[in-house]
């Protein structure tokens, strides 16, 4: 196999012209930084509950580059082109990733609640009545879908136009594309309530497969693309972390989060990501096994 690019913690390797091997580091990432700390069993638990659903997507009939489980971190998939620059792409190409990352919201949190509350996401805009103030942990009145980019260092919110723009997909490809988010969610979100979840939120990526039709790609579902909370815990009004979101929200308690965002603001240099103590490395490790048998209905090991 040869080595074709590693992103923030996935290694993707060339098999054939036709297939690709990834390879689920145990690094992690947040706010578009590796963090220098290694969490035991991460990658294995992401490529094996990244595969079931792939499974019960292609259950319901949707299409996916997924092909096999190799090892426990170790995934073969079917090959597209990926291409930066924009201007490559046009409105017949084929077998290809498409530029976008698309995020479905079903409750108030995260950076989607930090963006409420500094007023660059009016209520009224993810169907609240004028004048409501949301509360952290609050379900939206309905999906909220919005598209970032996916191949820039750090992603960046687009607006629909900007979208089209820049993927060269026609109306009815992004309306389809959106609708299929949708449709997969609604399978996602009835398999994990069995499992005593809430589904809250989550990305997924997709390509146009050699007879440019939508193809689910890259990995979803996961405790790092998808944010899931505990059932009865919320029932108590808490909402406990199952996800990546764990990890976020220690950097934000730290003071991290709030320094790279106003560099970020501002366009100074962003400060180093510190790494995670030892005992946090160990929650976040413990975190990601759970959440694999939750999901799954798996054993670990």
């Amino acid at each position: 196999m040869r080595f074709l690019r590693k992103g923030k913690v996935k290694e993707v390797y060339e098999v054939s012209e036709e297939e690709l091997e990834f390879v689920f580091t145990d690094q992690i990432s947040v706010f578009d930084k590796v963090i220098p700390t290694l969490i035991p069993h991460k990658g294995e638990t992401l490529c094996r509950t990244s595969a079931h659903w792939f499974q019960v997507v292609q259950d319901l009939g949707f299409r996916t580059h997924f092909l096999k489980v190799i090892d426990g971190n170790r995934m073969r998939v079917r090959r597209v082109q990926v291409i930066p620059e924009y201007d490559r792409i046009t409105p017949s190409t084929r077998n290809f990733l498409i530029p976008l990352e698309v995020i479905a919201r079903y409750y108030v949190a995260g950076s989607f609640h930090d963006r409420m509350q500094a007023g660059k996401i009016r209520p009224e805009t993810v169907g609240f009545p004028r004048g409501h103030v949301p509360q952290y942990g609050e379900p939206l009145p309905k999906p909220f879908v919005e598209v970032t980019t996916k191949l820039e260092k750090v992603d960046r919110e687009l607006t629909e136009e900007e979208a089209l723009k820049i993927s060269k997909l026609s109306r009815a490809e992004f309306d389809a594309l959106v609708q299929t988010v949708l449709k997969i969610d609604d399978g996602l979100n009835k398999e994990v309530q069995k499992r005593g979840l809430i589904h809250v939120d989550g990305k997924k990526e997709f390509a146009m497969d050699d007879a440019r039709r939508l193809m689910l790609v890259d990995t979803f579902g996961t405790a790092d693309e998808d944010r899931f909370w505990d059932v009865d815990a919320y029932k108590k009004g808490q909402q406990v972390e199952l996800s990546k979101e764990f990890v976020r929200q220690y950097y934000r308690k730290t003071g991290y989060h709030q320094k790279l965002m106003e560099a970020r603001e501002v366009g100074k240099p962003e400060p180093d990501i510190p790494p995670l103590p030892a005992d946090v490395a160990k929650q976040v490790s413990e975190l990601y096994v759970g959440l694999f048998e939750r999901l799954t209905g798996e054993r670990f090991r």
